[in-house]
């Protein structure tokens, strides 16, 4: 890859994993959902006083993602598999991020037992559905691309702050993602939260870490 395209992908990449946390602003705003209980998805809600703001962070992210993503697969010729495949499916993250972003729930199961009642019963709008497979889809793409562009690193001797780091955060968002599914199906089981939302925004920050480190080791390749 040339410099300028190297120099792109890790600005687009960090501006995307920047993004990708707004979701800490519930920190610092009250929003009247618990952070250890809810979805991240359920702050961008169509019921939810800011979910107009985290639907447009989670636009933004995607969109950013999926530039950098493309702007690498459109600037080198290294076809490794490896490679291909993370740059792939780091676009299909991206993409279903941004999609995910246009496809909000209508309100928040987790916090309010009607919505839940309504979800159960299938009297929420078609988006909930459609939602919950854009969300599959980008938690799978970012999961391929973890590892693949990580066992890339690793391999093919480049960026060594991911080659580094990166195992590290695979394992720890295969951990975070398995609490997340485990806690999903106890909920939709009726048989409690297990922490959900602790879970998923583990899962969701591990991916905004990995992301940024794959951005600084962009620009130290770069330079």
């Amino acid at each position: 890859m040339s410099r300028s395209v190297t120099r792109t992908a890790a600005v687009l990449l960090a501006l995307g994993a920047l993004a990708y946390t707004a979701w800490v602003l519930e920190v610092l705003v009250r929003t009247g959902l618990d952070p250890v209980r809810t979805y991240v998805s359920e702050l961008a809600a169509a019921d939810q006083p800011l979910g107009g703001l985290f639907r447009a962070t989670d636009l933004t992210a995607g969109l950013l993602v999926l530039a950098g993503a493309l702007t690498v697969l459109a600037g080198t010729r290294d076809r490794r598999p490896l490679l291909l495949t993370g740059w792939i499916a780091l676009a299909v993250f991206g993409a279903a991020t941004a999609v995910d972003s246009r496809l909000p729930l209508s309100c928040a199961p987790t916090a309010d037992p009607e919505c839940a009642a309504r979800e159960t019963a299938g009297l929420v709008p078609a988006t909930h559905t459609a939602h919950a497979v854009s969300s599959g889809l980008a938690t799978a793409g970012a999961l391929v691309a973890l590892v693949a562009l990580t066992a890339a690193a690793r391999r093919y001797g480049q960026w060594p702050p991911l080659a580094r780091t990166g195992p590290v955060l695979v394992v720890l968002e295969l951990a975070a993602t398995a609490w997340t599914l485990a806690a999903v199906a106890a909920f939709e089981a009726g048989k409690g939260i297990w922490s959900l939302g602790a879970g998923q925004r583990l899962q969701v920050l591990l991916v905004a870490v990995w992301l940024a480190v794959l951005a600084v080791s962009f620009l130290r390749e770069e330079r």
